[in-house]
């Protein structure tokens, strides 16, 4: 999984991308200080893998993860290239889901691109770059369905009919994510790779000492929240360089850190949480003495696919998969007691995995 960290030259962006991976991203005072995307991978916070953990004595844990892509700042004009623009825009092309950073703080000693602070404004700003972006690809895949009707096929005239109405739809300044798409119109524009198709979190970027606000009465905290909800999109309150501080830390001054705040979760893991679930993915956990690990899959996977995430030899092979809920492992403490009770299921091919099965896999190659 690929998220794509965008937003306006010098909004945070690379602050955040610092706390999210602790890579060590350049963060200046300019536009265009990140011109290559600067990639990290992170955990998703999970303390299930922790009470495993306790259980087992694992020789290694391991968490399931997301990637996250700091793409450079975008500014008016991008579609056209405007401020490096296209390869901006490819990188967004790339990644599975956008994390849009906004600016909700005044501060005279970092430059605005535009000269002020104006959340509803600057969101506008980067979604009409992608929505003109996305327009002049649809445009180009209409016009080329529209030569190929002559052909008789009639999924070219369907295919020109529908370029028609999703370019009108962009044109009145709406993403493609908001479309009435029917399944078989999603199977045609997938290949379109629509930037605006792509589910989207704002984080409204506040300063540190906002924090102990009540966040719903900022007012540049407000525009955001209004702005995201005519597209029906997620909003989370972040303050980047807090974030970054509370990334430096160790784990039990961490903790020390938010409880003095007054919050139990960092701004990042409750983002990372929202990304993992704003795409629809579970995970599964796999416990034993060599290794306690949490699997990423998409939510309604089957058993067979959930297990070639392991190996492909264990879906091609595969006989059953042994199933606990995590909870009943917690309470009882260990995979011989829930045997002994008779709550370990045996699931064949048509078992729809569920968030938190602890799973063993029987296959045969």
């Amino acid at each position: 999984m690929k998220l794509g960290v965008v937003g306006l030259p010098n909004v945070g962006k690379s602050t955040l991308f610092n706390a999210i991976t602790n890579a060590g991203a350049q963060a200046a005072n300019y536009p265009f200080c990140t011109i290559e995307p600067n990639t990290g991978v992170v955990a998703v916070p999970d303390g299930r893998l922790n009470d495993l953990a306790a259980l087992y004595h694992p020789k290694k844990v391991t968490p399931a993860t997301v990637e996250f892509v700091d793409i450079a700042g975008l500014v008016k004009g991008a579609s056209h290239g405007e401020g490096l623009g296209n390869k901006f825009l490819s990188h967004i092309r790339e990644c599975d889901a956008i994390v849009h950073v906004v600016r909700c703080f005044d501060d005279e000693n970092i430059i605005h691109v535009d000269g002020s602070v104006d959340p509803a404004r600057d969101m506008e700003t980067i979604n009409l770059e992608l929505i003109f972006a996305d327009m002049e690809t649809v445009k180009k895949r209409g016009d080329k369905a529209e030569k190929l009707v002559k052909t008789g096929d009639k999924k070219y005239a369907e295919e020109a009919a529908l370029a028609k109405w999703l370019y009108e739809h962009l044109e009145s300044g709406k993403p493609a994510r908001t479309f009435p798409f029917t399944d078989a119109e999603k199977d045609v524009v997938r290949d379109y790779f629509l930037l605006t198709s792509k589910p989207v979190i704002y984080a409204a970027n506040i300063a540190e000492d906002q924090l102990g606000e009540d966040l719903d009465q900022i007012p540049y905290v407000k525009a955001v929240r209004e702005a995201a909800r005519a597209e029906e999109a997620q909003v989370l309150v972040i303050s980047a360089q807090i974030e970054e501080e509370i990334a430096q830390m160790e784990e039990d001054e961490k903790q020390e850190f938010l409880t003095e705040l007054g919050i139990e979760k960092s701004g990042l893991d409750l983002m990372i949480t929202a990304c993992y679930d704003l795409l629809g993915l579970i995970s599964f956990l796999t416990a034993g003495e060599d290794e306690c690990r949490a699997w990423t899959i998409t939510r309604g996977t089957k058993a067979p696919q959930a297990a070639g995430k392991i190996h492909t030899d264990f879906e091609r092979g595969f006989i059953r998969a042994e199933i606990v809920p995590f909870e009943t492992l917690k309470q009882l403490g260990s995979m011989a007691a829930c045997k002994e009770k008779g709550l370990v299921r045996s699931e064949g091919k048509d078992y729809v995995m569920q968030d938190g099965d602890v799973t063993l896999f029987r296959f045969n190659v």
